[in-house]
């Protein structure tokens, strides 16, 4: 027996204290808004939206939550978030990444649990597919999709040296669906050091909001916002697979919170559409060009 095997062999696997660990998931959509029989000639308005799920059971029962599950043995956290996901919302091939670990002491009344929380965007034929097929898990009782919004209130930036500055934003995350109204207010603590940053999110109160998810909510929704004005691609995720690029624009600019200039938006993202035969009516206006994507352009081809 060499000296790993023998280590292993001795090595006491139940002395150490072990958490519980789970997937939590910010799941984004673009959908329109049901215009009533009053309004029929305005075009539906689109909102970004989040699903929430209401807790039926303690802890936190009746406030709403992030969707979620915790990891079972033998899943890697992807594969319970994928499959957490597809029992949530039905979605097949939604956009999935790995967006931070929230590990705070005091964050679940339950115990030691650690949240690894996902960002999932579902495009938006998907989401219409699958509305009615929406549910809530075991510990559940219902689920919605929320409009969402998330304001900057307040900002103060400090200079501590040459190699150190200091960033307090102070957020108003709003959610709404139907007669429900969640709200929280969030601080952001940013520290630029010795050319690194470090980021930090804190609950200043929350109103119908379960566990930590404000902060997670108001983090990955950040998150989304500066992927996406570095780079657009990833608002492709929210679109059909046929679209025309006014649409595109619009889920770019409903992430954003503000307009783009046309000609610019599109020089920038020209490389990565292709544009097809088929026309369709936009917006009531002149026929338009349907484009998809360019696969190619996404691996540098």
């Amino acid at each position: 027996m060499n000296e790993e095997q023998k280590f292993l062999s001795e090595y006491n696997f139940n002395e150490y204290e072990k958490p519980s660990v789970a997937a939590d998931m910010a799941v984004f959509t673009i959908m329109k808004e049901e215009v009533s029989k009053e309004d029929c000639r305005k075009l539906p308005e689109k909102k970004l939206k989040l699903l929430m799920i209401k807790r039926g059971n303690p802890p936190y029962k009746d406030l709403w939550a992030l969707p979620g599950g915790f990891l079972k043995k033998g899943e890697t956290i992807y594969e319970t978030a994928r499959r957490e996901l597809k029992e949530e919302t039905g979605a097949q091939n939604a956009y999935l990444e790995l967006c931070n670990v929230f590990s705070e002491k005091d964050r679940d009344p339950r115990g030691w649990i650690i949240s690894q929380a996902f960002m999932a965007l579902v495009n938006t034929d998907e989401t219409q597919e699958n509305t009615q097929k929406i549910r809530a898990g075991s510990d559940a009782k219902e689920a919605e999709w929320f409009e969402i919004r998330l304001e900057k209130k307040e900002e103060t930036n400090t200079v501590m040296s040459e190699t150190e500055m200091q960033f307090d934003i102070l957020y108003e995350l709003n959610m709404v669906s139907q007669e429900i109204r969640l709200n929280a207010t969030v601080a952001e603590h940013k520290v630029y050091q010795d050319y690194h940053e470090l980021v930090e999110y804190k609950i200043i109160n929350s109103e119908g909001i379960a566990f930590d998810h404000a902060k997670i909510i108001t983090c990955i929704l950040n998150r989304l916002r500066k992927n996406v004005e570095t780079d657009a691609k990833m608002a492709f995720d929210l679109m059909p697979e046929y679209f025309t690029l006014t649409d595109f624009q619009s889920a770019v600019e409903i992430i954003l919170d503000k307009q783009l200039v046309k000609p610019n938006f599109r020089r920038k993202i020209a490389d990565y559409v292709i544009k097809t035969d088929e026309m369709v009516m936009d917006g009531g206006h002149r026929p338009s060009y349907l484009y998809k994507r360019n696969v190619k352009s996404f691996y540098g081809q």
